[in-house]
């Protein structure tokens, strides 16, 4: 890009280029289809937010379109897969120094193509300040919004769409960042937002809160008697200072008024009793350090007991802290929640933000958008192209960092339907879906992140052959390893980068990789073979089962679902085995199966279950493709239809590995119905309904389920079974009544509105979920707690952690529980 110094005037005028090194478009991602703005300037920093569409590619499945396609016939695919053009809504956040203000300003301007926005929402101190600059550079008219209603919106925002966004911060523990499971209802809170003053802001709802108090002693007090104190005129220069000073060369502390005295008070001796008490009478000169230690240590202990008060005052026990005193800098927390503890004796909790920083720009751009409806949707943060708690910009070279790594990046997806907790759930505000947290396990945190290390080849060679016509498929393959590597690298050093740190996070990360370069389903075409062999195997398997006594057909059956499991392309005991030996198939990991019994085995209790009265509804969390859905699953799900048991199906929205997507479970039943009488006659009388589950992993999180109703969230199976056929008879060139007679048929079954998943819980009564899988049953869910049955299943298909479980390779999970009356 050509210098544009000539045309911007003062000291920000040099291009974007020059002032930064770093290339532009890697931070204004996508300006050419930017449709929104907001800025919140503020005294040193700047915060820019802006909505764009962005097109991607996603691998879609369908039927053939010739009819009496015969799935029995060797080497015929049960169906096609296309890769299509599809656009979805990505809201971007950039925070950058205000010296690069003008060429940022210049640098927009340039790249902006056919924007529809005409006005730019704008808070802060600063928008007063550079209103000018922002009309005349970006020809655009700015609309100042309130501070403080900004500030709320857009902490109800990062509330409520990011997991793990609030944490505690406990300055001597390993890790040092303790994250918060988001509670389901994020009301009330106090919210003390600490710029040049204090504020204390109690909120009750998304669009009811009140201004309680404040005072004048906050970040520009610091600030402004630190410059006297030290003549240290940097804000974060003199952090650095408090950071390396020793407040008691300055404070005088409760042992120095009382001595030893001080313990029949109840009082700690190093308790401070009187800030900056020693320079009255000491004749000697104080460091910059101690000082500015000690200023701070006097401004954080007002604030917190400020804040302590109101919020016991109030009833509340959530305090979330935010504004340019906290930024993040670990002194300045590390002084806040002492604060706090010590006031509440523990009872109100210091609470801070991974993204506080860009709660006013947030605000502002959702005050803009409010005709758009923003909070309808879900959003969830892209670690692909964000840069992560006290991280720098992603994958910048050294040489780069030094002077780049004020520009922070934020960018969230939108989700097409809204996520709710799953209405099962025992106790939703205690949920924790993953088992291990990998920020708090070292041992398990560095072998994991060496696993996904060593997978990535893999995953980079997989990539690549699913898009063999593709002539740059090498060249993002190998874009993508270098930024899954550079984020693996990140959380080797900061694992609290992206909140807390697990198995599910590593394998979402390197989703959004994948997806970043293109490579929406590496697995398709092993999904699509797995998927016709099966087919091929299940009547024979069906005809199997059929023959045995009840008793043995049902150890039978959870034997298939596990030896069905077994086939995970993930596990690299398993796709080792796949690789080597193609031959290798339904009856060989049987095989592999540990003997009963198993490592955990409530297969005699859950027999015992089975013998008496059938369940109301399942609801089974499927996992992979092929033999796990078609032969593990399938039969299971037969048996329990057979019972008088109705079954919701649940399957991923997206892909993940070789997991079975929505569509292709639609398709797959299709197949299935026209096999078997029972799953056609229970998909006929809406007794078998397919559903997805709103997750695009391997994992799952019960609290972000699908809720809203969409055209294509939960497809009735009568209206597919309406679709194939009546596509059929046109194909066939009848007369539209002949047409009409023909499917009178279909139409006379209940065809079912959308509802959703979590709905349909709810209004189907289910009393039984089934999860299988090593994601969403040992990484996630093992501990679970849900308000019916439970039966958690899945083979561990990794030597470590079968290890730290006690058992070995291809051990077994068999996890029946019973709620407690």
């Amino acid at each position: 890009m050509a210098e544009r110094g000539a045309s911007g005037g003062g000291s920000g005028g040099d291009s974007l280029d020059k002032s930064i090194t770093l290339p532009p478009d890697e931070i204004f991602r996508n300006l050419e289809n930017a449709k929104r703005f907001a800025i919140d300037i503020g005294g040193s920093l700047t915060k820019l937010a802006y909505y764009s569409t962005v097109q991607h590619k996603v691998a879609k499945v369908r039927s053939f379109d010739h009819p009496g396609k015969d799935v029995e016939q060797d080497h015929e695919p049960p169906y096609e897969i296309s890769v299509q053009e599809e656009i979805t809504a990505r809201l971007h956040f950039i925070k950058f120094e205000n010296t690069y203000m003008e060429a940022c300003l210049d640098f927009i301007r340039d790249h902006l193509v056919n924007t529809e926005t005409k006005v730019i929402q704008a808070t802060g101190g600063g928008a007063y300040k550079f209103k000018d600059l922002i009309e005349e550079k970006l020809r655009l008219k700015v609309d100042k919004e309130d501070v403080m209603t900004c500030l709320i919106k857009g902490c109800n925002f990062v509330l409520k769409n990011i997991p793990h966004e609030a944490f505690m911060y406990q300055k001597d523990s390993d890790p040092e960042f303790r994250f918060q499971t988001n509670h389901p209802n994020i009301f009330p809170y106090l919210l003390v937002n600490i710029g040049s003053g204090v504020s204390i802001v109690k909120v009750e709802t998304e669009d009811r809160f009140e201004w309680i108090g404040g005072s004048s002693i906050g970040g520009g007090t610091f600030w402004g008697l630190g410059a006297l104190l030290t003549k240290t005129k940097k804000f974060d220069e003199l952090l650095q200072l408090a950071s390396r000073g020793r407040h008691a060369n300055v404070d005088m502390l409760v042992q120095d008024i009382y001595g030893g005295a001080h313990q029949t008070l109840g009082l700690s001796g190093n308790l401070i009793a009187s800030s900056f008490g020693k320079s009255a009478t000491a004749d000697r000169e104080f460091s910059k350090e101690d000082m500015a230690k000690s200023l701070l240590h006097m401004i954080s202990n007002d604030i917190g007991q400020l804040a302590c008060l109101y919020a016991k005052l109030h009833g509340l026990d959530r305090v979330y802290f935010g504004g340019f005193f906290i930024r993040g800098h670990p002194v300045t927390m590390r002084t806040i929640t002492y604060s706090i503890n010590f006031f509440s004796k523990g009872e109100v909790q210091a609470l801070f933000l991974r993204h506080e920083g860009y709660l006013g720009a947030i605000g502002a751009f959702l005050k803009g958008a409010e005709q758009d409806n923003p909070n309808q949707y879900s959003w969830g943060e892209n670690y692909a192209a964000s840069s992560g708690l006290m991280s720098t910009s992603p994958e910048l070279c050294p040489t780069q960092r030094a002077r780049s790594g004020t520009f922070d990046l934020l960018e969230m997806d939108r989700l097409e339907r809204p996520l709710v907790n799953l209405p099962l759930l025992l106790d939703p505000s205690s949920y924790v879906p993953d088992t291990v947290d990998l920020t708090d396990d070292a041992l398990a945190r560095q072998y994991w992140l060496t696993c996904f290390e060593e997978a990535l080849d893999g995953v980079v060679k997989r990539a690549v052959a699913s898009q063999p016509e593709s002539m740059d498929a090498v060249e993002r393959a190998e874009k993508f390893r270098q930024k899954y590597w550079g984020k693996l690298q990140t959380l080797r050093h900061q694992p609290f980068a992206y909140g807390t740190l697990t198995v599910r996070s590593l394998l979402d990360t390197r989703e959004h990789c994948l997806n970043e370069f293109n490579f929406p389903d590496p697995y398709s075409k092993v999904k699509q073979k797995e998927n016709g062999l099966a087919l091929k195997c299940f009547q024979s398997v069906t005809r199997s089962l059929d023959s045995l006594g009840w008793e043995e057909r049902q150890l039978a059956l959870v034997k298939g679902l596990l030896a069905g499991n077994v086939f995970d392309w993930g596990a690299k005991a398993v796709s080792d085995v796949l690789e080597s030996d193609p031959q290798f198939g339904f009856e060989e990991a049987k095989r592999k199966l540990q003997e009963r019994p198993w490592l955990v085995d409530s297969y005699t209790k859950w027999l015992q279950r089975l013998k008496g009265p059938p369940h109301k509804c399942a609801l089974i969390f499927a996992d992979n493709s092929g033999i796990d859905i078609i032969l593990g699953v399938f039969p299971f799900v037969r048996e329990l239809l057979f019972r008088g048991t109705e079954v919701i199906l649940a399957c991923n929205s997206g892909p993940a590995l070789n997991d079975v997507t929505y569509s292709e479970s639609l398709i797959v039943a299709e197949r299935i119905a026209a096999m078997d009488p029972i799953i056609c006659t229970a998909l006929r009388e809406d007794r078998l309904l397919l559903v997805q589950t709103g997750s695009s992993s391997p994992c799952l999180d019960l609290s972000l389920c699908t809720f809203q109703t969409t055209t294509c969230m939960v497809l009735p199976f009568t209206m597919w079974v309406l679709w194939t056929k009546l596509k059929s008879l046109v194909e066939k060139c009848l007369s539209p009544l002949s047409i009409l007679l023909a499917c009178s048929s279909v139409l006379s079954a209940k065809s079912r509105l959308d509802k959703g998943l979590a709905v349909l819980v709810r209004e189907r009564g289910a009393d039984l979920v089934v999860i299988e899988g090593m994601g969403r049953a040992i990484h996630t869910n093992y501990h679970a707690l849900l308000r019916c049955e439970s039966l958690k299943l899945a083979v561990v298909k990794n030597a470590w952690l079968a290890e730290r479980l006690g058992g070995q390779l291809f051990s077994v999970i068999f996890k029946y529980e019973v709620p407690t009356k």
